[in-house]
């Protein structure tokens, strides 16, 4: 098998563990036409022309400005408590469809709080209730990941970021800092994301992706990150992929949403292979499936079949994942023997 295609089928039936998902780029598009119908939005009624406005398509222009573009739409859907908690539910389930078994799912509860000015408290109430209750009812594990963007004010963070210190118990384990690594420091975020660790809470840095290798350096040695989100800029330099390496960082790789948003040039350009030649602790991950038109299944056969990736390279890939969930050690130990078994 690992020198040969697989079918479709056979990499759904992998047990997968999955840990970089954000919900606000999980929507259905069925889900967002019968959004639009109940709340007046006025957009596209036909699922064609609505993909259009909220996923990648074949004849777009494969940049970071369109990308992000996507989530402008996106932001119309965040109505009720009822889409919040629908969101979460089917995001869920569409993980639980492609034989994830345990998915970290991140959140933004900045951005579902703003279009009708939810108080920050119950967005997240509400994300952790129906995270709780798919979970259950679709017999996958899941956890959450708050995550703040670089653009946004310290002081939100702040805030974000002692209510998901509150809610460990329902569920949330980490905190994630996104956005525009170009123009924005993660430097003024640095004692929120100690404070973060002290409370309790695990912590990723999305870096190195639209900047350069320092940015993982940076989110190692002053933010405390256990774990990169994308990180695929860290091969321009040795000295930071040493230190990688030495701290046992492991890398959330999404390389669809890479190459859709322009991070590379073309899909065989994408130096996961070469991370994984390194020695780097690499995972496979899907970053927004409902924009990227993908499942973690579709991800695997693509980094198999476009990139030459060993199956069994793969396989250790997942295993790497299980080994990196924020998990207390004894779930993590079962989530490992799961993995391996299957």
């Amino acid at each position: 098998m690992s020198n040969q295609t697989a079918p479709l089928n056979f990499y759904y039936s992998l047990p997968k563990v999955e840990l970089h998902r954000h919900l606000e780029g999980s929507l259905r598009v069925s889900t967002m036409l019968d959004i639009a119908y109940a709340n007046g939005i006025s957009l596209p009624k036909s699922k064609f022309e609505l993909s259009k406005l909220v996923q990648i398509q074949d004849e777009d222009a494969l940049t970071f400005q369109n990308f992000l573009s996507k989530f402008n739409t996106l932001r119309l859907f965040y109505k009720s408590p009822e889409v919040i908690k629908r969101m979460t539910r089917e995001a869920v389930e569409d993980a639980a469809k492609d034989n994830i078994k345990y998915l970290e799912l991140r959140f933004t509860p900045v951005a579902l709080s703003r279009a009708e000015n939810f108080p920050l408290k119950d967005v997240i109430d509400w994300v952790c209730s129906s995270a709780a209750e798919a979970a259950k009812d679709f017999e996958i594990k899941v956890r959450l990941l708050a995550s703040v963007n670089r653009h946004e004010s310290p002081e939100l963070a702040e805030q974000v970021a002692r209510l998901a210190a509150e809610n460990i118990e329902r569920g949330i384990v980490g905190m994630d800092l996104a956005g525009n690594e170009v123009e924005f420091s993660a430097i003024p975020f640095k004692g929120i994301f100690k404070e973060a660790k002290q409370a309790g809470l695990q912590i990723t840095i999305h870096a190195g992706e639209w900047a350069g290798a320092e940015n993982v350096r940076e989110a190692i040695e002053e933010l405390g990150a256990k774990r990169i989100g994308h990180g695929v800029r860290v091969m321009e330099d040795e000295q930071v992929v040493a230190l990688a390496r030495e701290h046992g960082i492991t890398f959330e790789v999404c390389v669809t949403s890479n190459y859709q948003s322009g991070v590379v040039p073309s899909l065989d350009a994408h130096p996961i292979p070469q991370m994984m030649h390194a020695n780097l602790n690499v995972t496979v991950d899907t970053d927004d499936p409902g924009i990227s038109r993908i499942d973690l299944s579709h991800e695997y056969r693509m980094i198999r079949e476009e990139l030459g990736v060993s199956l069994e390279s793969l396989k250790e890939c997942n295993l790497q994942a299980a080994r990196s969930a924020f998990l207390p050690d004894d779930e993590r130990e079962a989530l490992i023997m799961i993995i391996e078994k299957e």
